[in-house]
This record gives C-alpha cells, structure tokens and sequence, in this order.
C-alpha cells in the first residue's frame, strides 16, 4: 500500500505538471523566430503565466518524490513502475486538454499498463521504513498547504496594486472619449429592485447613448417596468423590442442577436438586469476603448444588500471570484468577460461572428472575452466595480447555482477548473491539521488560514470593492470556502445541470438539451 501511495504520487503529480506545461505554452503561443528580441519576449510572457507556475511546482513535487523512490528501491523497479505515467498522461490528454486518441494509442497505453502490472508481480522490493514514509507525506502535504495561502496574499496584491492606480487614472481621463452607445440588456422577469436598477442606466452623465431591453412576449413582467421607465424619462432614447424568433438553447443570447441588429451605435454595453451603476458608469468603461487594443470590457460587481443567508454566501462567492480575476489580470491578463458588464466595440464583436455563435453556449459572457482575447486583444477591467442586487435566495438554490457554474467551467476550462485545487485552503489546513506533530502546530496552521483568508478578503472585499455585506459578514468567509470545497469535488461527478427549468448536458461548452423537468418538481 505505501509503494501504491508513493508511486501514485509521482505518477499524479508528474503527469498533471506535464499537462500544466502544456496548456501554459498553448497560451504563451508559438516561437516563429529565434532572434534574441523574440526569445526574450516570449520568456517574459512565460514569466507571466500562472499554469507556467503551476506546472514548475508540480514537476518539483514529482521529482522529489522520484528521488524518495530511487533512495527506497532498485533502479530495476522505479523505472518501469513510474512509466505508467505514460499511461497517466494519455487520459489527462483526453480528459482535461480534450486530445483525441486514436485507437493505436490506447493500444500502446494498454501494452503499458500490462509492462507495469509484470514488474510490479515480479518479487517486491521491501518496503521502507513507515516513519520516514509518514515524515516525507506531511512534508509534501506542509507545501501543498502553503500554495493556497500564497494564492491569497497574490489576490490581495493583485487587488491593492489594481485600485491604487486604476481609479486615479480613470477619473482622469473619463471625459476624454465618448462614443455613442447602445446599451443591450435582455431580459426575462424581474429582479429585486428591478425599476432602480434600470434607472440608474438613465441617469448616465454621458453625451450620447440609448438603451434597448429585449423580453420574449408581452406577458414577461418586466414589460410594465419598461414602459414606466419610458414615461419617467421621456429624455433618454429607450426601446423595447418584444419577441423574434427563438435561436439556439441559450434565450438571452437570442435576445442580444436580435439587440445586436436593432443598436445603432458602435460601442455595445451588455449588463445583467440585477445591475446598478454610478452616474460616471458609461464614461468609464467608454474611456478604456481609447486604447485600440483594447477590445472588450468588464466590471466587478459589489452586493447592494444580502436578504437572506443564500445571499450572504453568494456574496462572498462574488469576492472570491473577484480576486481570483485579479490574480489572473496580474499573471497573464483577462480572457473573459462578465455578466455585470461586457462592454465591446461593434468592429470587435464582428470579427468574432457576432454574437450567433455563442447561442448554444452555457457560460456566454465568458465565451465572449475569451473569443476576444483570442483574437490579439486586451479585455480591461473598468475602475470602479457595480452594484448588484442578490436575490433573497435559499441556501439550497445558492448552491445549485454554484455548482452548474463549477460544472460549466469544467468543460469550458477543464484545466483551470482542476487548477482550483490549489486555491481550496480550508481543505488544505485542515489536511495540515491532521498531520501535524503536535497541537501547538495544528494551531499554527488553523490560525495561518484564518488570518490569511480573513486579511485577504479585507483587501479585496472591503478595501477594494467596498462591499458593505462583505465589510459586515466577513467572519463567514470560511464557511464559504468549506462550502465551495464541496461543490468543487462534486462538480467532477455530475455531467448534466438545470436551467431555467431544463435539464442540458454539457459538450465543451455547449449546452444540449435533454428533457423538461417536470411542473411542481
């Protein structure tokens, strides 16, 4: 059993730092030509790049757990046995990086497997000693701990360096450039504070702009609040466009197709109906396009207030996301958008095909950014985040909404989705907890999360968004993380989610519908 914990080790570790490098340098891109300039361009962006990171820590992991091996047993038996990362590395390809293997490959994996499986039956080396196998385990499990606090202290640099400048520069330079926009917002019932949230849009210290709402029939709820909108500021070019044609399984997709074609002007702005913006919003978020490289934009978004406990974890789930995107800002740049705010130019959002190829898409605001980046532009982060009104939810559908999210990224994103690994520190802790040598050291790790997490939270949460649930329920942030520990090792088993009142499985991102589920369900 200690040779299987040992060997596995070195197998997993090597095999899922191989598969890091991997996707590290499918993102650095191509070398194409081998001048100095280039090769030190390309070392800056590999510098930059978090999987990069990920990929070396793993890799050392691995090796020293090789070295372990080859002090334990004969070279005769290491080697064979550790090849089996071969056979490791063959179904990481296919189930993370989505290779397709042809039916010669899994020939040879198996032929592999059958290699390992003979030397292993062949006469066992002995095992060694239990204390220096426990001692090197807790040694391994001390550094795998020390990854997510790490992560954290980076959030909250990534957060403090982001407001320090960001917002001076802004505030500067928010008049500068001020093209006329449209703003997109699809709809489909209505949110807390819904009236408010749509008139915060309308009282825009901006030139020139419009607004257009999209619902699918005349009976959708949210029709009243638009026509009222309309009367109360008769000022503000508003239109609501009702129906069109049904296109792909995502409807507010759809609806932004049919916005898309009844916009007028070149800058498009796409925000949740749950949003509420500041007066300077649009001049904002327009001045980040004064950079042609620019070719998106987003927000992060703050809670207005938290109703229920539902909405309180949600809220805390909204900071975490949030410096988890500063953190990838930092390292390599962002390569999505959000529903808080998508912001992007008429020109960019043609060369991607518009928005008809997102219309089966599950997670379409972060297939926007991507597509975008993809194509050689920056997708920016606007200065100052948004409001957002939680809903008064259970804790019950708290958690199916967060785990059809965890669901959508691991086939969007499997490698970033297996990355969170390294990010879940409550479950770290506490296996740092379990091997520690004594209570004083079990303190130490407990008191080293909490004060890690808890400062982290401040700086991002607090300081940064200026949260005011956040700054109130702050001291919940664990039982979030424990919370989402969960979710994320349920995630990997479950293949199908529910939205909307209908069940889809997934296919790299793609949602497929599956049956309706049932009324009164």
């Amino acid at each position: 059993m200690r040779t299987a914990l040992i060997l596995g080790f070195v197998v997993l570790t090597g095999t899922l730092g191989e598969i890091s490098l991997t996707h590290a340098m499918k993102q650095i891109g191509e070398v194409h030509e081998f001048s100095p300039v280039a090769i030190w361009r390309v070392l800056l962006r590999s510098l930059r790049q978090m999987w990069l990171w990920i990929a070396v820590s793993l890799m050392a992991f691995s090796f020293y757990a090789f070295l372990t091996m080859l002090s334990w047993y004969p070279v005769s038996f290491v080697v064979p046995a550790t090849s089996l990362a071969y056979a490791a590395g063959a179904l990481g390809a296919k189930f993370l990086l989505r290779e397709k293997l042809s039916a010669m490959r899994w020939a040879g994996v198996a032929f592999i497997c059958c290699g390992v499986a003979l030397a292993w039956v062949d006469q066992m080396p002995p095992v060694p000693h239990m204390g220096d196998f426990y001692r090197d385990l807790r040694e391994l499990a001390f550094a795998a701990a020390l990854a997510p606090l790490a992560f954290y202290l980076f959030s909250a640099w990534a957060a403090w360096r982001f407001f320090r400048s960001s917002r001076p520069r802004a505030t500067l330079h928010a008049g500068d450039f001020t093209p006329p926009v449209s703003i997109l917002k699809p709809l489909r019932g209505l949110d807390r504070g819904a009236y408010e949230n749509f008139a915060s849009f309308c009282r825009q210290e901006y030139p020139q702009y419009e607004i257009l709402f999209a619902v699918s029939d005349e009976d959708d709820p949210a029709v009243p609040v638009v026509r009222r909108l309309m009367r109360d500021f008769p000022e503000i070019s508003i239109r609501l466009v009702v129906g069109g044609e049904t296109k792909g399984t995502n409807n507010k997709v759809g609806k932004l197709c049919r916005l898309a074609q009844e916009a007028r002007y070149p800058l498009l702005v796409i925000t949740d109906s749950d949003v509420r913006v500041a007066p300077d919003y649009l001049r904002k978020v327009a001045a980040l396009f004064a950079d042609p490289k620019v070719g998106a934009a987003t927000a992060l978004y703050r809670a207005l207030e938290a109703p229920s406990f539902g909405a309180i974890m949600d809220t805390m789930g909204s900071l975490s996301f949030s410096g988890s995107a500063l953190a990838a800002r930092s390292l390599e740049g962002l390569k999505f958008t959000m529903g808080s705010t998508a912001a992007i130019p008429r020109e960019r959002l043609a060369e991607i095909g518009g928005f008809a190829p997102l219309l089966d898409m599950h997670s379409d605001d972060y297939e926007l950014g991507r597509r975008i980046a993809q194509r050689g532009y920056r997708v920016e982060l606007a200065p100052d985040p948004v409001d957002m009104e939680f809903p008064s939810e259970s804790l019950r559908n708290y958690l199916r909404h967060e785990l059809r999210w965890l669901i959508g990224l691991r086939h969007i994103r499997p490698g970033g989705h297996f990355g969170l690994l390294m990010t879940q520190g409550i479950a770290w802790a506490a296996i740092a907890v379990i091997l520690a040598p004594s209570l004083a050291a079990s303190a130490a790790w407990i008191s080293a999360y909490a004060i890690v997490r808890l400062f982290s939270g401040y700086v991002v949460g607090v300081w940064g968004l200026g949260d005011p649930v956040v700054r109130r329920k702050l001291w919940l942030l664990p039982l979030h993380d424990l919370f989402w520990f969960f979710l994320w090792l349920a995630s990997f088993g479950i293949n199908r989610i529910e939205w909307r009142g209908l069940v889809f499985t997934l296919d790299k991102g793609r949602m497929i519908p599956v049956a309706s589920r049932p009324q009164g369900a």
